[in-house]
């Protein structure tokens, strides 16, 4: 069955980034002229999705208004002549279907996906966490999906991390299949570097089977009362093949202000219009 729908999540409180958070949606940052939302919209749209679920909460109303026209701004930059950014605009509003779910409690990424069951229905799904924005060539979500057409399983996206990094995410227990592909026989949440099965680390991109709000429903909390999605994929891969894909791409942890800074820095200088004069700052900086 093909993957028609991307859940995105944007509930959480992003503490990281207190006290900005105290007012602003994490999910708002900017990286360059574009907020963190907006190239996980943009990878979804680019990789086939036909609707998004977006999951919110209390706080987050910048985000809803982000995708919705904005009337009075495209009347001012029709006067002012400004057609191309008017277009731009416009085409914003225009971009996808976007379903919004109200998060009422903060309680992991495995509640957070539980909200959205109604709307997901029987089939399966993209699940793509903003915090990660990667670049690369090809869309890490299509990378996914072109797993998914092949093998027919859940797909999770890793990448390869340092051994003393295990300790900050799930590590999966891979079989080789082919090329950047494996098999999972079995994940483990945050472990010590001599216990990791592999250095393959999860990272926030996800194709689940609908079998998933299942396993959810009989996953107990975990660490501050919160379900963690690794551990309902868990009790999949007793009765499912599962697979992972070791994308191509850059990854930025954009959660954090140092990984947000590192990512503003990398797709500035990549900027068609303004990589050019910064690359050249940032040399006279490092003088």
């Amino acid at each position: 069955m093909k993957v028609r729908k991307a859940v995105i999540t944007a509930g959480g409180w992003g503490t990281r980034f207190l006290p900005l958070t105290r007012s602003q949606p994490k999910e708002m940052l900017p990286i360059v002229n574009k907020p963190l939302i907006h190239y996980a919209v943009e990878e979804a749209i680019n990789s086939g999705i036909e609707q998004i679920i977006m999951v919110t909460a209390l706080g987050k109303n910048a985000i809803e208004d982000y995708f919705d026209r904005s009337f009075e701004l495209e009347y001012f930059l029709e006067q002012k002549g400004e057609i191309p950014l008017l277009k731009e605009m416009r085409e914003i509003s225009s971009m996808v279907n976007i379903c919004y779910i109200r998060q009422k409690e903060q309680l992991g990424l495995g509640h957070a996906v539980a909200a959205t069951k109604q709307v997901v229905g029987d089939e399966p799904f993209a699940v793509i966490l903003p915090d990660d924005i990667i670049y690369g060539q090809t869309p890490v979500l299509r990378q996914m999906l072109d797993v998914y057409d092949e093998y027919g399983g859940g797909v999770i996206a890793v990448e390869e991390i340092e051994a003393q990094d295990s300790v900050k995410y799930g590590i999966i227990d891979p079989r080789p299949v082919s090329g950047r592909t494996y098999e999972i026989l079995g994940l483990v949440e945050k472990p010590a570097p001599e216990v990791a099965p592999s250095n393959l680390g999860i990272v926030g991109r996800y194709i689940l089977p609908p079998e998933i709000f299942d396993a959810i429903a009989t996953t107990k909390p975990g660490v501050k009362g919160e379900i963690q999605i690794t551990d309902a994929i868990q009790q999949l891969i007793n009765g499912q093949k599962l697979y992972a894909c070791r994308f191509d791409g850059e990854r930025h942890d954009a959660g954090n202000p140092l990984g947000w800074l590192k990512a503003t820095v990398a797709f500035a200088l990549g900027h068609p219009d303004i990589g050019p004069a910064f690359r050249d700052y940032l040399q006279r900086f490092r003088k």
